[in-house]
């Protein structure tokens, strides 16, 4: 089982007793580590089912799964993997009415929270309800309740984001409802006030695993010494030189405190790079070097010297883009990786790709977007989910109004407006609101008739839901539903463009047949459930479709270029990585006059500056065998040109002598590639014109 592992991986794979910080260089293997643990843990007689391994996400989890599987078999699909969130949601399913939530809550995604606030501030805009948002979120990652965020609020608009963050507690409860960071926020608040299910989830768990721990935050940290309890054994696996998201609350003070909290805790360093060359490491290591370091680490290879890094200044923007584009053309013509998929561009900011996307279809070179719409974010998707939200949770009111008025029914905002001050009048549900006897002193004849009518066809779905199990019959029912509802006509009839129109058609089929297929018992589930023997009803399903992450992940393996930004590359590879935009201004960024005064403003300074040293340090070490890095002499600042410069981090990188500039043989090959690939399209012998 340990074949293959280096001393250290087999040091963090063997120490299974006690607490145990595994800090994993850009690389290393810590996938690997994990999965091996696993393993280890199941072979050395912990019971799977009380083996947990925490992620961030549902894709680095199926990968952790399949690899478990494949070391020890059908044992490791019992043990627990899956992201923080899906754990919470597993908690407060199972224990949540201690705290007033039912089993069948609903989790809000982040439009309905901007919905919700929207109404919580009395019809404020919707830039607004997303500020109120974003700090909201912050203090639910630091912890902290409406009336602590009140009383620590720095001025009014503070204060007020604190009051609207009681309202929104109080319609949250009321609807039955979570948004994401309640998944974690509430878990916490159950342990700690509830002895009952805190003894019941430490005896859960014999040995907890946590992957990417350097991006935990506050709660997340507090969810995690909950559950490791009085005798913890726990494996924490991260890399403080990979920490990047600061922004929404991870915190390298989680890093700092499991020492501390957790004296007997066994440190140990994976520095052996699987991934890159020599001179790739090298620049890593001198870039990362200014940041101050808990634990100091330096990234070695055993795959030799490889290609100097190599840095190219560019005129403008546009001569970057041409040039990023002449350069993968090089590359694929005299490489060894030739395939479009072998390709990587990487920038700071979203918006710096449409240059490059309009360079690479110049050249007739396929690429995509990462992080691009997610498929759960289209509207069509979303219209779906609330449906089967509704389903799973009839109290959840943000899916009531988007599912009544989805398709339209003849249901209006007069009758949605009566019917919501009758609601809240006598605190109820709207769906549980069109069943009073009293509703009809509110609402017309026709409204009446018609908001019953919904109600039965919700109550009939939700009954047919619950009975119906294995992907033929879900995908059978799926498809009654749609026609029944009228979906495909709604979409034609909303859209100026037939073919628009037909796309949105194909991706609310491709949802329903994806839900059908999870009812089949071979899928995992969002709560990180082992692949089911029996089949799942459709209800089962469709209370974890809030978690599922985009169904476009599938198409992960297609042959393109990636043209990415930094912060949706980490935890990726590939052989040829260009990393584009390095000037001062935008790697580090520097968000329009940032300076400040005083120590805590030079303090907050000092802290950004790190973390972006650290992003661009992820990445250089995204490259495996080349690495390119350009910057622009001129740059566009809104609409102005001003001069550029290289950033600061160019420098420490502490490239030699070797490293290579443009070779303008590079570019005539390049050409000449292109020429001949457009003549082969044309139909013509390359070579003629």
């Amino acid at each position: 089982m340990s074949a293959g592992l280096n001393p250290a991986q087999q040091q963090a794979v063997n120490h299974l007793r006690g607490p145990c910080l595994v800090l994993a260089g850009a690389g290393s293997g810590k996938t690997r580590v994990i999965t091996h643990k696993i393993a280890r843990l199941i072979q050395t007689g912990t019971p799977a089912e009380k083996i947990a391994a925490i992620t961030f996400t549902n894709k680095a989890a199926a990968e952790m799964r399949e690899r478990a599987t494949s070391l020890v078999g059908r044992a490791a699909r019992d043990a627990l993997i899956c992201t923080f969130h899906a754990l919470g949601v597993r908690m407060l399913r199972a224990d949540g009415e201690a705290l007033g939530l039912k089993p069948r809550f609903s989790i809000l995604d982040s439009d309905d929270v901007t919905s919700l606030l929207k109404d919580c501030g009395a019809g404020t805009d919707a830039a607004t309800a997303r500020q109120w948002q974003w700090a909201i979120s912050r203090w639910k990652n630091m912890g902290l309740d409406a009336a602590q965020a009140e009383a620590q609020a720095q001025n009014d608009t503070e204060r007020i984001a604190a009051r609207i963050m009681a309202r929104y507690q109080e319609r949250l409860a009321a609807y039955q409802s979570v948004d994401f960071d309640d998944l974690i926020v509430l878990p916490v608040r159950l342990l700690r006030e509830h002895a009952e299910p805190r003894a019941k989830w430490q005896a859960a768990f014999e040995h907890l695993l946590i992957d990417e721990y350097q991006d935990t935050n506050a709660t997340q940290y507090e969810l995690l010494k909950l559950l490791a309890g009085a005798r913890p054994r726990f494996t924490a696996v991260g890399d403080d030189d990979q920490s990047i998201y600061g922004w929404r609350g991870a915190t390298l003070d989680n890093l700092q405190r499991l020492p501390e909290d957790f004296p007997a805790l066994e440190v140990i360093k994976l520095e052996q790079n699987y991934r890159s060359t020599n001179a790739i490491l090298r620049a890593a290591n001198a870039l990362i070097r200014p940041n101050p370091k808990l634990f100091p680490k330096t990234l070695f290879s055993e795959l030799g010297e490889g290609e100097p890094v190599r840095v190219v200044d560019c005129d403008n923007e546009e001569h970057e883009a041409e040039r990023a584009a002449q350069r993968i053309l090089s590359l694929r013509e005299n490489s060894p990786y030739k395939a479009w998929r072998d390709f990587a561009v990487l920038y700071r900011a979203n918006h710096q790709a449409r240059l490059f996307e309009q360079a690479l279809r110049r050249a007739q070179i396929p690429y995509k977007v990462s992080g691009g719409q997610s498929f759960f974010d289209r509207a069509e998707i979303r219209d779906l989910c609330a449906w089967l939200r509704l389903w799973v949770n009839n109290d959840d009111d943000p899916a009531f109004l988007r599912a009544v008025t989805t398709p339209k029914r003849g249901i209006g905002h007069q009758t949605l407006e009566r019917l919501g001050r009758f609601a809240g009048q006598y605190h109820l549900s709207l769906f549980d609101a069109i069943f009073s006897n009293s509703l009809a002193s509110v609402l017309p004849a026709r409204a009446l008739d018609a908001v019953h009518e919904f109600g039965r066809q919700v109550n009939d779905l939700e009954f047919r839901a619950r009975h119906t199990r294995g992907a033929e019959d879900a995908r059978a029912f799926l498809a009654g539903w749609l026609n029944d509802i009228g979906y495909e006509r709604h979409l034609y009839d909303g859209e100026d463009s037939e073919k628009l129109a037909a796309a949105r058609w194909t991706h609310a089929l491709e949802f329903c047949d994806w839900i059908a297929g999870r009812c089949g018992g071979q899928a995992q589930d969002a709560t990180g459930a082992g692949d089911a023997l029996e089949a799942k009803s459709l209800l089962e399903v469709a209370q974890t479709v809030s978690l599922l992450s985009s169904i476009a992940e599938r198409d992960q393996e297609q042959n393109v270029v990636t043209l990415s930004t930094l912060h949706a590359a980490k935890g990726l590879e590939w052989p040829h990585v260009l990393l584009v935009g390095v000037n001062e201004g935008l790697l580090p960024f520097k968000a329009g006059d940032d300076a400040g005064a005083g120590s805590a403003a030079d303090g907050v300074q000092q802290q950004r500056l790190e973390e972006e040293r650290r992003l661009m340090y992820v990445g250089i070490t995204r490259a495996q065998r080349t690495l390119g890095v350009s910057w622009t002499k001129r740059r566009k600042r809104g609409r102005e040109t001003v001069p550029g410069r290289p950033s600061r981090f160019i420098a420490e990188m502490a490239l030699d002598e070797a490293t290579v500039r443009e070779d303008p043989r590079e570019k005539l090959r390049a050409l000449r590639a292109e020429f001949a690939r457009r003549a082969e399209h044309a139909g013509a012998p390359a070579g003629e014109s």
